[in-house]
């Protein structure tokens, strides 16, 4: 077998059995290879932001990698927003990028790049593999730095002459870095703070927000007298009836310092001490209330599920003392559309075990209150502030739960990096619903602009925010690309049509005009 060969059977003996491709001239050997291997599922991303996106998605329902295909250092660099995001989720992703014949870089070729210097950022292990005979072994690498403890991500750079020529067979994959135990003194550090008496919170994110873990902090907190939070944005989070509720730091500034104010203790589970998203003048950095103590239980990549159940013993606290959130939806809203109405129809809509891929950024700040009582789902944030990862995440979710229903929560500005999606949720047969907020602006902006003091706009900055003249119309770009729709401008309008496309088996899109 060749270098291409080898590295596909490599890949899916290692578990790696879903490519999100978008590949050129260099990758052809590897796209001939997927042809000769069974047991790799190959979806085409029409733009590589799409690509690197549904591996997020992908990865982070199944907690196992997929890999990318991409082409040189252009394609990588279209696939960079999106792995930063995967990065800041602690998403595990295997990127392949194709390069030039080794003997062909010297003459600087219209696509010659440093790719190790674009992926060195955004990844947490680079390598180019030198001849063939190494492609296999390296691969295997590649697979057991992305499935290191938390989740990394891993670039493997394959130049076409590695690919074509004679290879040794298929390697296995090294013994992979797990999650490792946190120390007794940090149980005992968190729990002292928990017995102090002092207003403690519990602030968690990643592995913590499962449902298991999330009973043991539900537990703990019910005993001590404490509060669970989570983060602003978080990978997975588990939630719904029967589950213990967590709401969210809030991102405006103010709102988190008035949430936060009260607390002398704040100990971190998988968590970082709170920080503003942007920096505004007389504003501070730092979340934290004055005088408050920070405790690191677990870092991200620890074992926080052993951690919790040890501060439990502790304590003396069990599963079975979580509160746990009451079946309680809404009723279907009525009237005009606002951001409490559409939280209502959601809430009131969402279906069991369903995923929510949620890039609503302005509009969905408030959804959480009144979605908690729906039946039992994932919630998936974007956790690198990148727009454009919504419709993308979505799709790989619904590549790796193709029994569960994804509803995608997306800005209609945010949308637009990334609508490719679409093509590929309409020629994969993916069961997304997609919810475009349609403002037509960049909503998020005129309040950042008015945050950060630069002033009373004029018109040349306000059109800097502005997505109309021409208005955008999301029903004709997703029929053009195979997913039928429809449109909404009232809450009655809006729960008929959550329940036309939640009752579609494949794509639909509902667009919410505000």
């Amino acid at each position: 077998m060749n270098g291409a060969e080898s590295l596909v059977r490599t890949l899916v003996k290692g578990g790696v059995n879903v490519c999100f491709t978008n590949p050129g001239t260099s990758e052809m050997h590897f796209v001939a290879a997927l042809d000769k291997v069974d047991g790799m599922r190959c979806v085409l991303g029409l733009f590589e932001g799409v690509v690197s996106g549904a591996a997020d998605g992908y990865a982070r329902m199944t907690g196992t990698p997929a890999s990318t295909l991409l082409h040189t250092g252009p394609g990588l660099g279209n696939a960079l927003a999106n792995i930063h995001n995967a990065k800041k989720a602690a998403t595990p992703m295997v990127n392949i990028v194709g390069d030039h014949a080794t003997y062909h870089v010297q003459h600087d070729a219209p696509l010659t790049a440093d790719i190790e210097g674009i992926a060195a950022p955004v990844s947490h292990w680079v390598k180019t593999s030198p001849d063939a005979k190494s492609v296999a072994t390296d691969g295997a690498e590649a697979i057991a730095a992305a499935s290191a403890a938390p989740g990394q991500i891993a670039t493997l750079i394959l130049p076409a002459d590695t690919a074509w020529n004679a290879a040794d067979g298929v390697a296995d994959v090294p013994e992979i870095i797990g999650r490792a135990k946190v120390s007794d003194s940090a149980v005992e550090m968190a729990a002292s703070a928990l017995r102090s008496g002092e207003p403690t919170l519990l602030l968690m994110t990643g592995q913590a927000l499962y449902e298991d873990p999330l009973n043991l902090a539900g537990g703990i907190a019910a005993k001590m007298g404490a509060h669970i939070m989570s983060q602003g944005s978080n990978a997975r989070l588990q939630r719904g009836a029967g589950r213990v509720s967590v709401l969210r730091i809030p991102y405006v500034v103010e709102q988190a310092l008035d949430v936060l104010k009260n607390y002398k203790h704040i100990i971190l589970v998988g968590a970082k001490i709170p920080v503003a998203f942007f920096a505004y003048p007389n504003t501070p950095s730092l979340l934290a209330p004055e005088g408050c103590e920070f405790h690191t239980l677990a870092d991200l990549s620890d074992d926080m599920v052993d951690a919790l159940e040890r501060l439990a013993d502790v304590v003396g606290a069990k599963r079975s003392d979580a509160v746990r959130q009451e079946a309680d939806r809404p009723g279907r809203p009525t009237g005009a559309l606002d951001y409490d109405t559409i939280a209502a129809a959601l809430g009131a809509a969402l279906p069991e075990d369903a995923i929510v891929a949620d890039e609503s950024v302005t509009t969905g700040r408030g959804f959480y209150p009144l979605t908690a009582g729906a039946p039992p789902h994932c919630w998936l944030n974007n956790m690198g502030g990148s727009i454009g990862l919504g419709m993308p995440l979505a799709t790989g979710a619904a590549v790796a739960c193709p029994d569960r229903k994804v509803l995608c929560l997306e800005g209609d500005g945010s949308g637009m990096y990334t609508l490719q999606a679409l093509w590929t949720q309409a020629r994969e047969g993916l069961d997304v619903t997609t919810v475009i907020f349609a403002n037509r602006s960049y909503a998020i902006l005129k309040g950042e602009l008015a945050k950060v003091g630069a002033g009373n706009p004029g018109r040349k900055a306000l059109d800097m925010m502005d997505l109309s003249r021409p208005d955008l119309d999301w029903l004709m770009l997703a029929r053009g690309m195979g997913v039928e729709g429809s449109r909404v401008s009232s809450a009655d309008e809006l729960n008929k049509a959550l329940d036309a496309g939640l009752a579609t088996q494949g794509p639909y899109l509902i667009e919410v005009m505000l």
